[in-house]
């Protein structure tokens, strides 16, 4: 391993895993400039990517394409943010962060570039692959950034803030006019894009961080995993992403994707399972403590996408937009703040499981008061709802990932790849997941809602007639499948809060069989 320092670093101050940086000492100054760049740099991860996904149906429109292609752009960023810690873990480890970080950053910029000189769906897909990569690198820049500052004991802390930052990303790209966005053609949205991505490499050059222990990790095997979970991934998100607008059984493609899909990462997790020296711990994975860390990781994903798509998308019914849903998550946004700093300052071993269940059970009573929202609910009415399953989503975020990190600290560097990766695919992959699910479930529950509503449609009666009059025919279809539309979202939110109050009793249930166990009563 070589450093790039004649520094000699005290035993202190060394650093915990291959391609992390030193932790030496700062000055109080130093300490607070690491601290904004860590949340700069935390939230600019997702926020480009959230301006194309709050925005989506009138990018679409803009650019000419249904939302089957836009849900496309969204499905590839996810797809190579998920899977992008198989390439850039080792490639860390080998280069060390700042260099690894900076080539993606100009990639990515080059790439917008190109995306505004050459507009076309090909390149704005490029652009949303390396902005996933991108995304990668900067979450865990962001989360070094802060280990620097909490240093020993309390790096757990660091690692807690510095997981829930990128999740800033969605509530604050919903802040940003749209006329802005909208400009030029929608060139807005990519020079906001751009701009991000130079304010992190120009804070990045002006204040790197300390140098790492780097030397050789790839092995030739390494290539060939990524080269068939990649795509498999890809293959995945993009079928999940597209089936609730292309509808799954109506699609070929699909069904085809999907099969791929299968079928690719079947063979790579396969050639992991059976390597001398894997760069995914099959075996570990499949340990009964890691599969309850992604099992519970993925429902509350699951549970949160009701914020993402329920709320925003019951609002959409009403006819409001963006513009006039930024009270809504401003909210939202200190909310989350709360919880993160909440996760932050009760952190200990002991507590994991009752934070986890804690958010679980924000998440449920959350959306428990929203399944009796109307056609009549507006943004304010939803602020108390929202906020708690705003504060429960990074009161578990850091919670759970330091679950799966103290097991590895057991293990030795070599499962940190695995867990990495499969909490980062829990997350991303896991929240497409949950929104296609609950997106599949609306819109089945809306065609049984408006069956029963027309049963009870009878032309002879006044308010009937009165509507028929007043809009015809066409208008009184409208109102139905608007009302169908509403109950059909009460049915995802109560949903949602069974699946939530479901995990927070079998963490609870799993926690006091494991503390009866170890006391031996």
């Amino acid at each position: 391993m070589t450093t790039e320092s004649a520094y000699v670093f005290a035993a202190d101050e060394q650093a915990g895993f291959p391609g992390s940086p030193f932790s030496p000492r700062h000055s109080s100054g130093r300490k607070v400039a690491y601290a904004a760049m860590a949340v700069l740099i935390g939230i600019a991860a997702t926020f480009g990517n959230a301006l194309v996904t709050v925005n989506l149906p009138v990018v679409a429109g803009a650019n000419g394409i249904d939302l089957v292609a836009a849900s496309w752009l969204s499905s590839v960023f996810i797809a190579f943010n998920a899977s992008g810690n198989l390439l850039l873990v080792r490639s860390r480890i080998t280069w060390g962060i700042p260099a690894v970080t900076r080539t993606l950053l100009i990639l990515y910029i080059l790439a917008a570039l190109i995306e505004i000189a050459y507009p076309g769906f090909a390149t704005a897909l490029g652009v949303r692959a390396i902005s996933g990569l991108a995304a990668t690198g900067l979450t865990t820049l962001a989360i070094y950034h802060l280990l620097q500052i909490f240093r020993g004991r309390l790096q757990p802390i660091g690692l807690c803030i510095g997981m829930t930052l990128p999740q800033f990303g969605t509530p604050l790209a919903r802040l940003v006019p749209v006329e802005l966005l909208a400009a030029g053609q929608w060139h807005g949205l990519q020079l906001v894009e751009i701009a991000s991505a130079l304010l992190v490499l120009a804070m990045t050059t002006a204040l790197p961080l300390p140098p790492s222990r780097r030397g050789p990790a790839f092995e030739p095997l390494d290539f060939v995993t990524i080269g068939l979970l990649l795509p498999g991934l890809t293959l995945l998100c993009v079928a999940v992403g597209a089936g609730r607008y292309a509808w799954w059984t109506d699609t070929p493609w699909i069904g085809a994707s999907l099969a791929a899909a299968i079928f690719l990462l079947i063979s790579g997790m396969a050639i992991e399972h059976f390597r001398a020296r894997p760069l995914i711990q099959t075996r570990w994975l499949a340990t009964r403590d890691i599969l309850r860390l992604v099992g519970v990781a993925l429902m509350v994903r699951f549970a949160l996408a009701e914020q993402t798509y329920g709320a925003v998308g019951l609002l959409g019914l009403g006819g409001l937009n963006n513009d006039q849903l930024h009270g809504l998550f401003v909210v939202i946004a200190i909310a989350m703040a709360g919880g993160s700093i909440t996760a932050a300052v009760t952190l200990s071993e002991r507590r994991l499981p009752y934070q986890v269940a804690i958010a679980a059970l924000l998440i449920a009573a959350g959306a428990w008061i929203d399944s009796g929202a109307s056609n009549l609910t507006r943004p304010g009415e939803l602020y108390a709802s929202q906020a708690m399953l705003g504060f429960g989503a990074c009161l578990f975020l850091g919670p759970a990932l330091l679950y799966g990190l103290l097991r590895v600290l057991k293990l030795g560097p070599n499962y940190l790849v695995s867990l990495i990766v499969v909490f980062s695919i829990s997350q991303n992959v896991g929240g497409l997941i949950g929104s296609a699910f609950l997106g599949t479930y609306q819109v089945i529950q809306s065609k049984a809602h408006a069956a029963a509503l027309a049963e009870h449609l009878v032309v002879g009666d006044v308010p009937v007639a009165q509507r028929l009059s007043a809009q015809g025919i066409g208008g009184l279809y409208q109102a139905l499948q608007r009302e169908a539309s509403v109950l059909a979202f009460d049915d995802v939110f109560r949903l949602v809060a069974v699946i939530a109050l479901g995990i927070a009793v079998w963490v609870i249930l799993v926690t006091a069989t494991k503390r009866h166990a170890a006391s031996g009563t």
